[in-house]
């Protein structure tokens, strides 16, 4: 098993509360990693319908065959459980007894937090990171190999290649949380807005173009924009807020959590079409700015991400917010550093004058220096500019 960079910090999580929550897109390795940390406790997964139907009819009875805790996998399947769990901690009273896991976010949040307020820590895991998988000695070296694959592990731990193991993904899971959230009847709609969305990675999301596009309504694309975000495909990253007397796009970015996922729905056939593809640049910053998601969620960092855009279209990838002190980074899939990568870097912190510190260039290249002020990172450090930050290590 490839070690997760997660497993550090759910383990602290569970010496303060006695249950932590793993929620992230189905395929990324929750259960594992579950079942690692949790080796020695039972395993019962929702999915199973005999176990779901055990928790439906006799949730005290289920639950008392736990008294030392357990996992209780896919927990979305039998939200009424929640309720005695509840009751179930209280009585005993210790830290550390469940480790629940869930694939969908929205119905799953809202039963949580009214069920185990105060009871259980919450974690996203999103497919392996640069760094695991580096760990492990298994990254794909070159860029685009890694922008083709991504990260789903069971490309990684099976002899199946991605172009293989995406339909059969899409068919079998999403779909299946599409029909589960909104009961979506019009699955090639569906899949036709997928790719649609896949084609406006790293773009300011307009909700009227993308509908029209699709031949859908303003709020069902507004609803399977959502149903994206609960199922842990796509998210938004809000303008940032900070004007600086500049006018702003007010309107957010929406953004894959997987390239490879991203690559498929575009019709990439292979890691050689990136070279030249028109969306490179696109699926290289989707790429960047997920392993910068993926740093906060494995590591709980209390940064919030952004992007600045004023009406003159000068604009900074990346606002990492550092309690009131900015961090602008910059995202390049260029391989070669060339002057012009750094004006935007040069115009914001001018304007942000001493809200802003350590700007930041990553490339599609693989050198780690400094020019004109601005660390310039390759893209196999991309996930570490957040945790790191202060650190001169590589430089």
């Amino acid at each position: 098993m490839i070690k997760r960079e997660a497993e550090n910090t759910i383990l602290k999580l569970l010496k303060g509360f006695p249950i932590v929550t793993i929620t992230g897109p189905r395929q990324s390795g929750k259960t594992t990693l579950a079942r690692a940390i949790f080796a020695d406790r039972p395993y019962f997964s929702l999915e199973d319908p005999d176990t779901r139907q055990l928790a439906h009819d006799d949730p005290r009875g289920f639950l008392s065959r736990m008294p030392e805790g357990a996992i209780l996998d896919e927990v979305q399947r039998a939200p009424d459980i929640l309720s005695f769990l509840q009751s179930h901690v209280d009585k005993r009273g210790q830290m550390g007894l469940f480790l629940l896991t869930g694939s969908q976010h929205f119905g799953l949040m809202s039963n949580i937090t009214q069920s185990l307020a105060g009871r259980t820590a919450f974690l996203q895991l999103l497919p392996f990171s640069i760094d695991e998988l580096e760990r492990d000695n298994i990254r794909p070296q070159e860029l685009e190999s890694m922008l083709y694959t991504g990260g789903y592990p069971p490309i990684y731990d099976r002899e199946i290649s991605p172009a293989l193991w995406m339909p059969a993904y899409v068919t079998a899971y999403l779909e299946r949380d599409v029909r589960q959230i909104l009961n979506v009847q019009d699955m090639d709609a569906f899949q036709r807005f997928l790719r649609l969305c896949a084609g406006r990675s790293g773009q300011i999301l307009n909700l009227s173009s993308l509908a029209t596009d699709c031949g859908i309504t303003h709020n069902t694309a507004k609803a399977w924009i959502s149903v994206l975000e609960a199922s842990f495909v796509a998210f938004q990253l809000r303008p940032h807020h900070a004007s600086f007397r500049k006018r702003l796009v007010k309107s957010p970015k929406l953004y894959f959590y997987d390239t490879g996922l991203m690559c498929w729905l575009l019709g990439i056939q292979n890691h050689e079409q990136l070279k030249t593809h028109p969306l490179r640049g696109s699926i290289f910053e989707t790429f960047i700015v997920s392993e910068l998601k993926k740093s906060c969620f494995n590591s709980l960092l209390n940064v919030q991400l952004y992007f600045w855009r004023d009406s003159n279209g000068r604009e900074i990838d990346v606002v990492a917010d550092f309690g009131g002190k900015f961090m602008p980074i910059e995202i390049k899939s260029g391989q070669t550093v060339n002057r012009d990568f750094f004006s935007s870097l040069e115009h914001w912190m001018t304007l942000a004058k001493d809200l802003a510190f350590s700007p930041w260039l990553v490339y599609g290249g693989d050198k780690h220096i400094v020019r004109k002020g601005v660390k310039v990172s390759g893209w196999t450090k991309g996930g570490q500019i957040l945790r790191d930050h202060n650190a001169e290590a590589y430089f």
